[in-house]
């Protein structure tokens, strides 16, 4: 269990670090593309992945999961500067409801009672993490960066399963073509950002990509590391994984930076490691 809880600070790491960015003047959009750097070097040096042969099903969605990564993150990075590290990793745990209902809507899995439980008690949990108290208008339309969350990571996860269904193909391998690709384009984007716009590179948003990079390449290592070690109990590791990011990412959201919550986001939270336990079961 150590390798879970391991994954799940990385994981709650990453959003800390992402919280602390505009108090400490870091451009987020540096620090990611950044981050994809040495996530690729530590794949490399770690794992010493082969680069799988490219063929015409997989080759578009490495270029997907390279176009949706770095997009996703500066979203994600959004969405914990505005609304916050509760409800961001809330949004974040609870897009497995998009796989799952993806998995016999699209892909024609079979379909059980809890499953559809599993997916009810998520959309109410979802709605519950909606703040309904009166808000400002610019207030409110920050609440767009949790749900872009919500589908985006979920559409991340089907991707990504679909590269571990490739047989062939190492999981490792194809982890470091997303890093990679995802480096190129958000290099890409900052060129545009200079040209443009006259955007300067600085070292310290440099270091803090790296160390965002050690975070994030520590939270997927420690979640393989976790599946070796369990390997007969998948299911504990998952919902172990998901449960135990909402927790911790609620007490530093609440405690440490003191995020202000509802009755109702509370309730949210409670449903919401109810659906994650439900759908791990109903798998």
């Amino acid at each position: 269990m150590i390798y879970i809880f391991l994954s799940v600070c990385c994981s709650v790491f990453v959003s800390v670090l992402l919280k602390l960015a505009k108090r400490y003047e870091i451009d987020t959009r540096q620090a990611i593309a950044w981050n994809y750097s040495i996530a690729g070097v530590l794949t490399w040096f770690i794992f010493k992945p082969e680069i799988p042969q490219f063929t015409e099903t997989i080759y578009p969605v490495y270029i997907a999961l390279g176009l949706l990564l770095p997009s996703l993150f500066v979203v994600l990075a959004l969405s914990v500067r505005y609304t916050g590290i509760v409800k961001t990793d809330v949004a974040q745990r609870l897009s497995l409801f998009i796989p799952v209902l993806a998995a016999f809507m699209v892909f024609g899995e079979p379909y059980s009672l809890m499953k559809i439980v599993g997916i009810v008690i998520a959309f109410i949990a979802i709605i519950f993490s909606v703040p309904w108290q009166k808000q400002t208008e610019t207030s409110h339309s920050y609440w767009i960066y949790p749900l872009i969350v919500f589908i985006g990571m979920g559409i991340i996860d089907i991707l990504f399963k679909q590269i571990a269904r490739t047989e062939n193909i190492p999981f490792t391998s194809s982890l470091l073509v997303v890093f990679t690709l995802a480096f190129i384009i958000s290099i890409l984007y900052l060129l545009y950002q200079i040209l443009v716009n006259g955007l300067k590179l600085t070292i310290i948003n440099l270091i803090c990509g790296w160390i965002l990079g050690i975070a994030n390449f520590g939270n997927i290592v420690f979640y393989l590391k976790a599946h070796q070690t369990l390997s007969n109990q998948p299911s504990v590791v998952f919902s172990s994984m998901n449960i135990g990011v909402i927790l911790l990412g609620s007490a530093v959201g609440v405690l440490i930076f003191g995020e202000k919550l509802s009755r109702l986001n509370y309730a949210g939270i409670v449903l919401a490691l109810i659906s994650i336990l439900v759908l791990t079961l109903a798998q």
